[in-house]
């Protein structure tokens, strides 16, 4: 589908400077770009690729300003945030492709289990008992839902996520292929002869607009229930572990750990392969940064890295620290000579 800078700045409230005719029927990266894509400048470490670029429109900050010529095929469209404006038409590219509908065969639906006319059960689901499904779910092919659990309205199970037994999804809810929500938290008591398992009776609770990433496990509560909050975003290979709440808005990059009965906040932004251990508290809008360990509870808005994790400035201050310690082993070694 085409459309033209103008239709562009009417959906985004932007400012052309170029071709008011100018026409795009697809996105791409600011240095592959051709003829016909809309591209974006975001991180000014990039903008070099602006002066070569082959888009035919590109999403720029009001405020940029070109310090060489511009391809004369190309038409700046000034937005207030050009990242945030790429996702709200990206989405709404998305959100015109049709998805199925429909019950696909074979597949098993527990009898009594009501499937939504707009609903879509692709083949080799299954659906136990006393499931419940909301209108618009999209339940793609080889997906486990256990019995009693609850899918909200309009989320997307795709192809191989699990939900087990009585967990509870709400609605716009996006979980991608090989997530498992609901599997046993991680509970046995030591005794004479081994570990005894503790069983767990809790569930999942997961609340609206959340995305669990592939291969992501939120695992169910001793008792009682691990909640996730509205809106947060879980990228892949993550491990929520059983009690833990994390609130509304939170983000984790892929491969994070968060041990059993930790509480987040809100609008916390967590990096890639962090650590937070069990039952500790963490306030909101922080941010931790990769790799970083998390020992102790912690208020709001912070900025920490490392492990154990410490303000990130001081961290900066530890690294050049280690950085100069060849040196200044040798230069110990020269004054016990001396």
């Amino acid at each position: 589908m085409k459309i033209t800078a103008t239709e562009l700045a009417a959906i985004t409230k932007g400012r052309i400077e170029g071709d008011p005719k100018a026409s795009v029927h697809t996105f791409a990266k600011i240095e592959e770009a051709g003829e016909g894509a809309l591209t974006f400048l975001a991180n000014p470490k990039y903008t070099h690729f602006l002066y070569n670029t082959g888009a035919t429109i590109a999403l720029v900050a009001e405020a940029f300003e070109a310090e060489h010529p511009l391809p004369p095929t190309l038409t700046l469209l000034r937005v207030e945030n050009p990242y945030e404006t790429l996702a709200q038409l990206m989405a709404m590219v998305n959100q015109s492709t049709v998805l199925p509908c429909g019950i696909e065969q074979p597949c098993f639906i527990a009898e009594g289990v009501e499937v939504p006319e707009d609903a879509y059960i692709g083949a080799f689901a299954y659906i136990g008992k006393g499931a419940r499904l909301g209108r618009g779910v999209k339940i793609f092919p080889q997906t486990y839902v256990g019995a009693n659990a609850e899918i909200g309205e309009d989320t997307i199970l795709y192809a191989g996520a699990r939900v087990y037994n009585n967990c509870k999804l709400g609605s716009r809810c996006i979980i991608h292929s090989g997530a498992v929500i609901g599997a046993d938290g991680f509970g046995f008591a030591p005794a004479a002869d081994g570990y005894h398992k503790i069983p767990q009776l809790g569930i999942v609770e997961i609340a609206d607009d959340v995305e669990v990433g592939a291969n992501t496990t939120i695992d169910r509560a001793t008792m009682g229930a691990t909640r996730i909050g509205r809106g947060t975003k879980l990228d892949n290979l993550i491990q929520v572990a059983h009690n833990v709440t994390i609130g509304c808005h939170n983000v984790f990059a892929a491969q994070g750990g968060v041990a059993g009965s930790a509480h987040l906040g809100d609008w916390n932004m967590v990096g890639g392969q962090v650590g937070i251990a069990g039952h500790i508290k963490i306030g909101s809008r922080n941010e931790i940064g990769a790799q970083s360990g998390l020992h102790r509870s912690m208020e709001d808005g912070n900025r920490i890295m490392g492990t154990p994790a410490i303000p990130i400035k001081e961290y900066a201050k530890v690294q050049v620290c280690l950085k100069n310690l060849p040196d200044m082993r040798d230069a110990l070694r020269e004054l016990k000579k001396n």
